[in-house]
């Protein structure tokens, strides 16, 4: 070895090596992911991608449009049911109060007797007639507004349809059925305007079998006897 290859540092050698070392060159394919250009596969998956997201949010909007459309339609159908109500009990109110009317016309009625009205005299006997009149006449609009009365003599009890005043013993009636009416029920349409008051027999058989019984006797009655052979 000469002296001067001695004297030159090894800090020199060590630097040129390094910067050898880690000079890449310009054709040197890059490693890094980052880096590397999309191919076409990944451009693929990318737009699958996109396209299932695209389909969710369409599934999304259309299940949110169903719902709207069904409240809508929900919406509809309420108004129309409350807009019909209205209409069909808009007098109840008022139906109820002109009852206490019709009431008061069926006492007056109920004390003129058959003897009564034969021995009174021709006045008398016009405002009987009047009281008649006006009684049919407030009855047939009644029935025009859709109120009907609860016909409720000799049917069963029903709390739906009647208010029991009071029971009585009576074992020639069927247990449970009504055997006086204190004050005649009234229908508006379907629904209930005022129940009717009455009596209710205890103590008689129970309602089912005296009906059977009656259908049985009114069955055999309406039969025509046999022809004598």
């Amino acid at each position: 070895m000469t002296e001067q290859n001695q004297d030159k540092p090894q800090s020199e050698d060590l630097t040129d090596d390094a910067a050898a070392q880690t000079a890449a060159p310009e054709n040197a394919p890059d490693d890094n992911p980052a880096n590397a250009e999309p191919t076409i596969e990944d451009a693929i998956d990318a737009l699958l991608k996109e396209k299932e997201e695209l389909l969710g949010d369409i599934a999304d909007m259309k299940d949110q449009n169903l719902r709207l459309v069904a409240e809508m339609e929900n919406t509809r159908r309420r108004a129309m049911r409350d807009k019909v109500d209205a209409e069909k009990f808009a007098i109840t109110k008022f139906a109820r109060d002109v009852l206490t009317v019709a009431d008061n016309l069926d006492r007056a009625l109920l004390h003129v007797s058959a003897d009564a009205r034969e021995a009174a005299d021709d006045v008398t006997k016009g405002v009987i007639e009047g009281i008649e009149m006006t009684q049919r006449e407030l009855v047939s609009t009644f029935e025009k507004h859709k109120l009907t009365r609860i016909d409720a003599m000799g049917k069963k009890f029903d709390p739906n349809l009647h208010n029991a005043m009071f029971e009585a013993p009576d074992p020639s009636k069927p247990n449970g059925s009504v055997f006086q009416v204190v004050t005649d029920g009234w229908m508006i349409g379907d629904r209930l305007l005022r129940p009717a008051q009455v009596g209710v027999a205890r103590g008689g058989p129970a309602f089912e079998e005296a009906q059977t019984a009656t259908d049985e006797d009114e069955t055999a009655t309406a039969q025509p006897d046999a022809p004598e052979g």
